[in-house]
């Protein structure tokens, strides 16, 4: 009989019964110290619908030389060469698709995610520098937002012939305890301005090196602040002039965001916060507007966004819905004389037994005519469109983190609010089959 490495058994033996085997489980266990070699390059690892290629097409037609400018590494002078622009933007813009809104927390994902290495593409980038590309590029970006926006325009994918306007309060960076009155914001500019002063005593005495650091760090503190105990007197003017003036000592500001101010909520509460107001192209739910204030009331804001759209484009829409918030009756004969139609839902008078929709005898003829458009059944059939379009972009830029705002100040806040009306559109354009695209900036 030829010997073999394992025992072969009699042709037609019976197989051992498994119920009667005897012994331990034979396991394939995990060996986590088995060494692998793998040869993967960037490219092979996203696949090729994959939505980070969509944002890195987007960049690349994107014109960055506003952004090179800025840049002090050159070719023939030693020196490290600067990240490309075009990384941080796709990174962001990806980021805010995802949802991620914190700068530490991308600089990790660029080095433990695929996607977010592929866009760097051996690059290394750290979060110090994605924060500063972040919040100090807001009028490239809202210059990117008007230019991708009249591509679109130039090539019919968006009309702008009717646009809706919707505002959402956004919680601030601040807590309601951080708000002072006058006479105790007066005494934490004293106390911060002393302690500035100790702290630059202990500077001068030179001690070691170590000591020293902590010293510095904490005066860097505490001049923070004092800016903004100081800009927080600075808005206390502005707050007591939008109060009665009997209760204008009762007027409060943030020494936290000395621009945020108390709001009330969806929810019902009040809550520091800033109110982001979107205007958005019905046909194709592309922001084509965006603006962002510390207004607690959409009261008035129908004039400000119709102008912003005229400069962006030089053209305003025909015909603009708002919610009852926003009906102002000099909006509404403004935007009539200058050739835009507002539809928004008429208030139910006090009167029960007045038609809302009757020309009242101090009716200007626009806002006669607006009562009347809007008895009609075209007329509510059009303003449905209101909630379907930016109701939904709010939703989604909420689900994509716009709850709260991790920076303060509203140069900030508006920086992010940028970006995700950028992200909004780049993914309404991937939908609607607008790529590529020819940006100029």
């Amino acid at each position: 009989m030829t010997e073999s490495l394992f025992p072969i058994p009699e042709p037609g033996s019976a197989k051992e019964d498994p119920a009667v085997a005897s012994g331990p489980p034979r396991l394939a266990r995990p060996n986590r110290e088995q060494m692998e070699l793998r040869a993967v390059d960037l490219e092979s690892l996203l696949p090729a619908d994959h939505e980070a290629r969509a944002v890195w097409e987007f960049v690349e037609w994107v014109d960055v030389e506003p952004l090179y400018a800025g840049i002090r590494s050159v070719e023939g002078v030693a020196g490290r060469p600067a990240t490309d622009p075009r990384i941080y933007l796709a990174l962001w813009l990806y980021a805010t698709l995802q949802g991620v809104g914190s700068a530490r927390a991308l600089a990790r994902l660029t080095e433990q995610h695929d996607a977010y290495r592929w866009i760097c593409g051996g690059v290394t980038v750290n979060h110090h520098s994605l924060s500063d590309f972040r919040l100090q590029q807001a009028g490239y970006l809202d210059r990117l937002l008007t230019h991708s926006v009249a591509v679109l325009m130039s090539r019919g994918l968006v009309r702008m012939q009717r646009v809706a306007q919707d505002g959402m309060r956004v919680r601030a960076s601040a807590g309601a305890s951080s708000f002072r009155r006058k006479p105790t914001l007066h005494k934490c500019l004293k106390a911060a301005q002393a302690q500035v002063a100790q702290l630059r005593q202990e500077l001068q005495a030179d001690p070691e090196a170590t000591q020293r650091r902590v010293v510095e760090a904490r005066h860097r503190a505490a001049e923070d602040r004092q800016r903004r105990v100081a800009e927080a007197l600075e808005q206390m003017a502005e707050v007591e002039a939008r109060k009665p003036k009997a209760e204008r000592e009762k007027a409060r500001v943030s020494t936290t965001d000395p621009q945020a101010r108390i709001m009330k909520m969806a929810d019902g509460g009040f809550r520091p916060a800033y109110n982001v107001q979107f205007a958005v192209d019905t046909e194709t739910q592309i922001i084509v507007g965006v603006d962002l204030d510390n207004r607690g009331s959409d009261l008035g804001r129908i004039g400000p966004m119709l102008d912003q759209l005229e400069t962006r484009y030089a053209r305003r829409p025909r015909q603009h819905l708002v919610d009852g918030g926003f009906v102002v009756r000099d909006d509404i004969e403004a935007a009539a004389q200058a050739g835009t139609l507002i539809y928004a839902p008429v208030m139910k008078p006090k009167d029960p037994h007045q038609n809302r929709y009757d020309p009242r005898p101090t009716d200007l003829p626009e806002v006669a005519a607006w009562r009347q458009r809007m008895s009609t059944q075209e007329a509510r059939e059009i303003y449905k469109q209101r909630a379907a379009t930016v109701e939904c972009a709010n939703a989604l830029a909420r689900q994509r983190g716009l709850r709260q705002f991790a920076v303060r100040g509203a140069a900030k806040a508006r920086a992010v609010t940028l970006w995700m009306a950028l992200a909004h559109n780049l993914k309404r354009c991937l939908s609607l089959g607008a790529f590529p695209l020819v940006v100029t900036a």
